[in-house]
């Protein structure tokens, strides 16, 4: 029995986006899931045509899991220079941790240009080249297709940050990394909005806890693996009011919450925090992963009850 299929076409982008700026940037602002996929980050777009300066940046927004800035700058067309010089002034303009360079495709020279930065920059700030396709089989809708074809050496800025702050192996990140594989995929099943990553390299990974600044954290310390809400803020004084408001109703988020957690200021620091410390002291315990999940996932739960039952943001929030 012979199967009928169809044939994969190509659209020309400027048919389904016939202006940049009217079409295109509009219709990403809208359906940012699909860029966010990409790219495994939780990234929520804000604004279009953010001016920086004397000029307009085409996206605005965050990582929704960190709070830190996410910039956009897309064309309907080959890389060119212009936008080059555009990404970098923009960057200057809002010290982003994310820079995403949308286009049609990419010049062996811009793809360089990328690689350039990622390597010379900090393994805080990525840079990522996107290329949009349009597809469409027969006579279907067209559908969007994004190509990621030039991106950060994570490992090599990981290998980095680990041997000026610890000292710890690829080996060991090679553990995280299985761990979260296997945690985050059963937290997605079950609570779909908290995250969209797959994994980590990092002793730590954040779910999206519905407040720019307010995440909620799991990470392994010395003494376990801990289950958090994290305070962050550009400016301390902000985390540390939006602790000090929620220590305030500390009574209630106990008794919603069923345990006492260790309530952290941490002073000195940008970030503060109220822990849950689990019973659970080794990542290498594979046996015990599926447990690990269980009590990450509850406690997540736990911790998101308990700040909607004493007000939630308007409870805790202070701008």
């Amino acid at each position: 029995m012979t199967t009928s299929l169809g044939r994969l076409a190509v659209v020309p982008a400027r048919e389904v986006w016939p202006h940049e700026a009217l079409d295109f940037t509009p219709w990403l602002l809208r359906n940012v899931d699909v860029l966010s996929d990409l790219l495994g980050m939780d990234l929520v777009l804000e604004a279009a045509e953010h001016p920086v300066g004397g000029f307009s940046l085409d996206l605005i927004g965050r990582d929704e899991a960190t709070g830190e800035v996410v910039i956009v700058e897309n064309q309907l067309e080959t890389s060119d220079h212009t936008h080059l010089g555009q990404i970098i002034t923009y960057a200057a303009g809002t010290d982003p941790t994310t820079i995403v360079w949308v286009a049609t495709g990419f010049r062996e020279e811009h793809r360089a240009a990328i690689d350039w930065l990622n390597q010379r920059t900090d393994e805080n700030t990525r840079v990522f080249g996107v290329v949009i396709h349009v597809v469409r089989i027969g006579d279907s809708e067209p559908a969007p297709n994004f190509e990621l074809v030039a991106q950060p050496n994570d490992w090599n800025k990981t290998v980095k940050a680990a041997t000026r702050q610890s000292g710890e192996t690829s080996e060991r990140e090679a553990t995280y990394r299985e761990f979260w594989n296997f945690v985050l995929p059963r937290m997605r099943a079950q609570h779909p909005s908290w995250t969209r990553r797959n994994t980590s390299k990092q002793s730590f990974c954040d779910t999206i806890f519905g407040v720019p600044g307010i995440v909620g954290s799991m990470v392994w310390t010395r003494e376990g693996l801990v289950s958090q809400i994290y305070f962050l803020a550009t400016d301390p004084a902000l985390a540390t009011a939006r602790f000090e408001a929620l220590y305030e109703r500390r009574a209630a988020f106990e008794a919603a919450l069923g345990a006492a957690p260790a309530w952290e200021p941490m002073e000195g620091k940008k970030a503060t925090r109220i822990a849950m410390l689990s019973p659970y002291t080794d990542v290498n315990d594979r046996e015990r992963w599926p447990e690990i999940a269980d009590w990450l996932i509850d406690s997540q739960a736990r911790l998101r009850q308990a700040f909607a039952a004493v007000g939630g943001v308007d409870g805790v929030v202070a701008e």
